[in-house]
């Protein structure tokens, strides 16, 4: 249905003249007649008043499709950093109705995640903020580090709150229940060796190399990294070693040795295998991964002109190969930009 006579329905359920819903709106006697006739569309800012004036959502207005709906919803928490509570709740409670729709559940349930998550990750900005300031006015006191903790995934040296395990056995159920799926496999992984669980991991690794189409790289990679978990990083090295003879030019390899030098602190190493890398990808288009490293690398460093400039690259990436113009992402990594460009002004760089 158009929007005009959209409006018309609405209006005439409401029991309103065209003169009444325009005094209402504090406009001119014309402009809902314009709306209806489609002579002329209402300013985006009268959307959230008409929507509640007739208990309606704003897309209810233009009377979208369900695959239309979820399409704007993802495309709204692309682009926006914080999101009305108003439409907060208008995206809850659509998404939760397709939940029974066997057609959309499943991208119901996607977004449903992503608005949650995209709450959590605004809150927790302003949670980094206030934690930080109320840490600098108070540095000898704990009652916001937890809170910066959490809010910024600090390292924690509590044990019972540093281990993985619930995360360990959520994976080795998603294993369990997927066994020829890889991907639980990683995650799996990734949380056993984070908590030095290498016998687990091991035992698990014989099941994961014997999947029909795992990459022998990632075999290897975890070989080195059940060896690091046993403290043995001469083994570690070795692996690693053996597996830049066996596929030099190889994208997986040279990603997997990046991380693993970068995380041994032999940034000089990461960074030629990052470049390598970023060069290599075969997928277009490119994520941002070894930019970000090589950026986060030259800040560690204290060079934040070079991590500025690494910045830069990703602007670029972002808008030439994503074509990305507004989205929060491209946000994000101009205002990461500038907070380097600052850094390196207050170094005199």
């Amino acid at each position: 249905m158009e929007f005009g006579k959209k409006i018309r329905q609405l209006r005439f359920k409401a029991g309103l003249t065209q003169e009444q819903l325009a005094e209402q709106l504090g406009l001119g006697a014309q402009a809902v007649s314009k709306w209806e006739t489609g002579a002329a569309m209402p300013d985006i800012t009268l959307l959230p008043r008409l929507a509640e004036r007739f208990g309606v959502s704003i897309d209810e207005l233009f009377d979208l499709s369900a695959e239309q709906r979820l399409n704007r919803i993802e495309n709204s928490l692309d682009m926006e950093k914080n999101l009305p509570q108003e439409l907060f709740r208008e995206y809850e409670d659509f998404l939760k109705e397709q939940l029974g729709d066997k057609a959309h559940e499943k991208r119901a349930t996607e977004l449903l995640a992503y608005l949650y998550w995209h709450r959590m990750y605004a809150d927790a900005e302003r949670v980094r903020r206030w934690a930080k300031e109320a840490i600098r006015r108070a540095p000898g006191e704990k009652n916001c580090q937890y809170m910066l903790q959490m809010a910024e995934g600090h390292a924690a040296w509590d044990w019972n709150i540093a281990n993985h395990h619930k995360a360990v056995d959520f994976y080795r159920e998603l294993v369990e229940a997927n066994p020829e799926q890889e991907l639980p496999y990683a995650y799996l992984f990734d949380n056993l060796l984070a908590d030095h669980r290498a016998d687990e991991a091991e035992a698990l690794l014989e099941r994961y190399a014997a999947l029909p189409n795992v990459n022998p790289v990632h075999v290897g990679v975890y070989r080195a990294y059940i060896a690091l978990a046993r403290f043995d990083a001469p083994a570690a090295d070795r692996i690693i070693e053996e597996l830049g003879r066996r596929y030099p030019d190889d994208f997986v390899w040279l990603f997997e040795a990046a991380q693993y030098y970068a995380a041994k602190c032999d940034y000089d190493r990461a960074i030629a295998l990052y470049e390598r890398s970023f060069e290599l990808e075969p997928r277009r288009p490119r994520f941002q991964d070894e930019l970000k490293a090589i950026s986060d690398i030259w800040e560690i460093r204290g060079d934040y002109r070079r991590a500025a400039q690494t910045c830069d690259r990703i602007v670029a990436l972002l808008e030439q190969e994503w074509g990305l113009t507004e989205e929060v992402e491209l946000q994000l990594a101009k205002a990461e930009r500038t907070r380097l460009l600052e850094k390196a002004a207050r170094a005199g760089q």
